[in-house]
């Protein structure tokens, strides 16, 4: 039994042996297949065609590359409807609105105006004529008139140079009448006022009726220009032309000076005041005002509520005019104190690209007054010592005459007035900057209309 038992084990043993003999046999010869096989592959099929390979990879990167450049081309193509169309939109909105109130949806590049500069014997013309030039866009939009009066042949040879390097794009016409005006001895002194205003008047009766310009921009000898010039110019234009209760565009602000101003070129306000030193009108309100202009100060005339009618003009932040004319009839009356500080503009804002609707009497009151009598109340003090200096905004009240005179002195702008006005006042409410922080100096909510016997 014990060797039947013992027989048994060792044919069980050896049975399993055999087994994992079988197994392992077939396993090496797996491997073994395996192993010639992925030879075969890699020595057969890779090595002798390894170049075909690296072809076929460059293929691969060559057509992926086409496929991202394809891609990249037509997202920008993509982009560039969306742009058009967004472009599209927007000018027919621009459209609308303008069609709403009235203004011309015209190109500005079309309009023609008139540039007339005044000059006497200043041979430093050349200074302000070459500043005009170099911003000056090309075409004939902007043919400039040099009017002289004088009759200084210094001052006209200089004009007559570039009368021939423009080639009739410049003129230079000379005011006939040279004169003299006799006047009492009380005013001998404003001799040269008088003489400015016969210039004007005869200028501007040559611009609009032997020239037939519809509008004009009128400079004098003694100004520089910034490089958005005429650009501000072609865009208001067409606000002058569709709102009645303006009558003059002006690149000027009485308080412009450095630090008075904000770094925003873009704003431009409406203003009561009469400001000059680079202004527009057209012809019609030339047609007004020409039968009926003074003898002398013609500026401070147009500034008589008489003129002015309560029509306003549109000024900027940021002037855009300078003047470099120390000496002249006024014999630098300002120029030390203020007028060499005033800051020319040098960032170019593209104005004919927006939308200056909002200048619109109907659109600019509401906000404006929004704006002024919802900015807190303040003291001259609190503006100075910056008590309240986190706030954006100030307001200081002026109730009477002495009141505005005193604040302005204490605040640094200009005090005076003109037929009760103060300068670049609208509605009373003088805006400028001091130290960062915006300052309305206003009269109280409900203004009623300026007092002439404010002067």
């Amino acid at each position: 039994m014990n060797l039947i038992n013992s027989e048994l084990q060792g044919f069980v043993t050896g049975y399993h042996d055999n087994m994992r003999r079988k197994h392992l046999v077939s396993l090496v010869v797996l491997i073994f297949l395996t192993w010639n096989i992925l030879m075969y592959y890699f020595l057969v099929s890779k090595n002798p065609t390894k170049n075909e390979n690296r072809v076929l990879v460059s293929d691969k990167l060559r057509w992926l590359q086409n496929d991202i450049e394809k891609q990249l081309r037509d997202n920008e193509k993509l982009l560039e409807d969306l742009r058009q169309i967004k472009d599209d939109t927007v000018k027919k909105e621009k459209a609308n609105k303008l069609k709403t109130h009235g203004v011309e949806d015209t190109d500005p590049a079309t309009h023609k105006i008139a540039v007339l500069m005044f000059s006497c014997d200043r041979t430093t013309v050349s200074r302000s004529l070459d500043s005009l030039l170099k911003i000056r866009p090309k075409g004939d939009r902007f043919p400039i008139v040099v009017s002289q009066d004088c009759g200084h042949k210094p001052t006209s040879d200089v004009i007559q140079t570039y009368v021939k390097k423009e080639k009739g794009l410049v003129t230079h016409i000379k005011h006939p009448n040279l004169t003299d005006i006799n006047l009492p001895s009380p005013k001998k002194k404003f001799k040269g006022y008088y003489k400015i205003a016969r210039h004007y008047k005869w200028a501007l009766d040559q611009i609009f009726h032997k020239f037939n310009y519809t509008a004009v921009i009128i400079v004098e000898d003694d100004l520089e220009y910034s490089p958005d010039f005429f650009e501000y110019f072609s865009a208001t234009y067409r606000i002058l032309k569709a709102d009645p209760t303006l009558w003059c565009v002006s690149a000027w602000n009485d308080n412009g000076k450095s630090g008075m101003v904000s770094d925003d070129p873009e704003l431009l306000y409406r203003s009561d005041f009469f400001p000059g030193l680079g202004w527009m009108l057209e012809k019609h309100v030339w047609l007004e005002l020409s039968p009926k202009w003074p003898d002398s100060f013609w500026d401070d005339w147009m500034r008589h509520p008489d003129q002015r009618k309560n029509r306003v003009c549109i000024r900027p932040e940021i002037c855009r005019t300078s003047t470099f004319g120390k000496k002249g009839v006024s014999k630098g009356l300002f120029y030390d104190k203020h007028l060499k500080f005033i800051k020319l503009n040098e960032k170019p804002i593209d104005f004919t690209k927006k939308d200056l609707t909002y200048l619109i009497k109907e659109n600019y009151d509401p906000t404006f007054h929004k704006t002024v009598y919802e900015t807190p109340l303040a003291s001259v003090t609190d503006v100075i010592t910056l008590r309240k200096r986190s706030l954006p905004a100030l307001r200081v009240q002026y109730s009477s005459k002495e009141e505005f005179k005193s604040a302005a002195k204490q605040l640094k702008i200009m005090e005076d007035f003109k037929a009760g006005v103060p300068r670049v006042a609208y509605h009373g409410v003088v805006s400028f900057m001091r130290s960062g922080q915006r300052i309305y100096l206003a009269p109280p909510e409900g203004w009623t209309g300026y007092d002439t016997s404010w002067t």
